[in-house]
């Protein structure tokens, strides 16, 4: 397939999947793309395609960035999912420890440069295992934050080459809980207090009634995005 026919792909499975439901996109993701991959932060709209995707294509493989710093309960919520499904999800390693990434650039690293902070152990890590997809599936919404307004069912992911599926970018948080609720998915602990959105440990606080959701991501900095989505 050259590149006008990928992009041409793109733009009609965008247009035809846009009112479809999650699950139907997924299904056709799978099939078309057979060397796909979901990528898992064990958050609300990752654990609802971890679930879907193991009713529509539970050979397909599921991938997590492991940074080393994520919240003990982050990690229970994975073992939980993992004894649950009976998979075994891909674990993703920054290329350094945290002790090489002190002596490297200095300790506590996401305090002072949260961005080279999460290029290492987010951005690089995430570029090295998508070379070895074809496409791969996010959770990101577009009420999220404005950085995902404008995000496609279906799009080309520029910055990693591939391309990429957003099969929830249309829902709600009030379709993702339903979503939860009414299967009985397996969820992180900490949405049931004040973190509706979690990354590492050091960078993520709860966020109190009134704040933006995302309030709690790197709070103190102008950054709202670790790097992963354009």
């Amino acid at each position: 397939m050259n590149l006008f026919e990928k992009e041409e792909l793109i733009r009609q499975a965008a247009e035809d999947f846009e009112n479809q439901s999650p699950e139907k996109l997924l299904a056709w993701a799978v099939e078309r793309f057979p060397n796909i991959t979901l990528a898992c932060s064990f958050g609300a709209e990752d654990v609802v395609l971890v679930d879907m995707l193991q009713k529509i294509s539970p050979q397909t493989d599921i991938f997590y960035l492991d940074t080393n710093v994520h919240f003990k309960e982050t990690y229970e919520t994975r073992d939980r999912l993992q004894q649950h499904y009976g998979v075994e999800f891909v674990q993703v390693l920054p290329k350094l420890t945290l002790e090489e990434q002190a002596e490297q650039y200095g300790p506590e690293l996401w305090k002072k440069d949260p961005n080279q902070c999460c290029n290492l152990r987010k951005v690089d890590p995430l570029t090295d295992i998508l070379k070895n997809y074809d496409a791969w599936i996010t959770g990101i919404r577009r009420d999220q934050a404005p950085t995902r307004a404008n995000a496609k069912k279906v799009e080309y992911d520029v910055k990693f080459g591939l391309v990429k599926f957003n099969p929830l970018a249309s829902w709600t948080n009030d379709d993702v809980w339903n979503y939860i609720r009414s299967n009985g998915v397996i969820y992180n602990p900490l949405h049931d207090n004040h973190y509706p959105s979690i990354g590492c440990e050091h960078c993520t606080r709860q966020v109190m009634p009134g704040e933006d959701p995302r309030a709690g991501r790197w709070a103190g900095f102008q950054k709202t995005e670790c790097g992963l989505h354009k």
